[in-house]
């Protein structure tokens, strides 16, 4: 009689005990599966992350036969954010000796031991540029320049007057001079010329006006006393139209 009761109590004690046991392997199970999938909207085991937030990119790592997705703020080196209308993903530069890249073909950045040459990596800077850190510019034989001139007249069309806003410029000179492969890499084409905006008068003197400034106006001026007795007739005829 006591021998059944007893190993039923042995069984439930078991089953208590394997329950026990089990939930730590759940919750770390739960919060492995909790971390993978941190920054998605939708989540697989299996695959990870499978649709992330509208600001993030879809990364894709193989893994095996399957893919094992991530959704990450920045695109991983040697891949370039796409955005697209339902997801946004990072994809693979076109080539391995790129580092980032604008687009497939689009290099913006070189691994160590390439140069950057119009968006292409190369291990030497092609014949007429020269190598400037990881970068191919364009070769550069002017490297002193002289001190700029002064600003010129403030002008618009060609005249200094009559607008409210003009343009003035200013240029240096640039001196040739034979400088060694060292000098040359550390100097950049220097500007011979700068523009910026300038105030003019308003008004200009009959004397500063040239022949077609003076038609011109007085072209502005004719259309709007036209303009103006046009409206004048207009009201006239409406005024003396009789009633019905």
């Amino acid at each position: 009689m006591h021998l059944p009761l007893f190993a039923i109590l042995i069984t439930l004690m078991c089953d208590v005990i394997r329950m026990g046991a089990g939930v730590p392997q759940r919750r770390s199970a739960q919060k492995e599966m909790t971390e993978e999938c941190r920054n998605c909207l939708e989540c697989s085991h299996d695959n990870g992350c499978v649709r992330c937030p509208e600001r993030l990119f879809l990364f894709l790592q193989r893994n095996g036969m399957s893919h094992h997705g991530t959704c990450l703020h920045v695109c991983p080196a040697g891949h370039y954010g796409q955005r697209g209308k339902d997801v946004n993903r990072c994809m693979k530069c076109r080539s391995l000796d790129c580092e980032h890249c604008f687009s497939r073909d689009f290099c913006t950045k070189c691994k160590a031991g390439f140069h950057l040459y119009m968006g292409k990596c190369v291990t030497r800077c092609p014949e007429g540029t020269f190598t400037h850190q990881t970068d191919c510019l364009e070769d550069c034989l002017q490297a002193a320049v002289g001190e700029w001139s002064d600003w010129s007249a403030c002008l618009r069309n060609g005249v200094s007057c009559g607008f409210r806003w003009g343009k003035q410029t200013r240029t240096r000179g640039i001196r040739p001079s034979v400088t060694t492969p060292e000098e040359k890499s550390a100097s950049f084409c220097p500007s011979d010329s700068e523009t910026q905006r300038c105030r003019m008068r308003k008004t200009c003197p009959n004397s500063e006006m040239d022949g077609e400034t003076r038609k011109n106006k007085k072209r502005g001026l004719g259309k709007k006393r036209d303009r103006k007795r046009l409206r004048l007739q207009t009201f006239r005829a409406v005024v003396a139209e009789p009633e019905q």
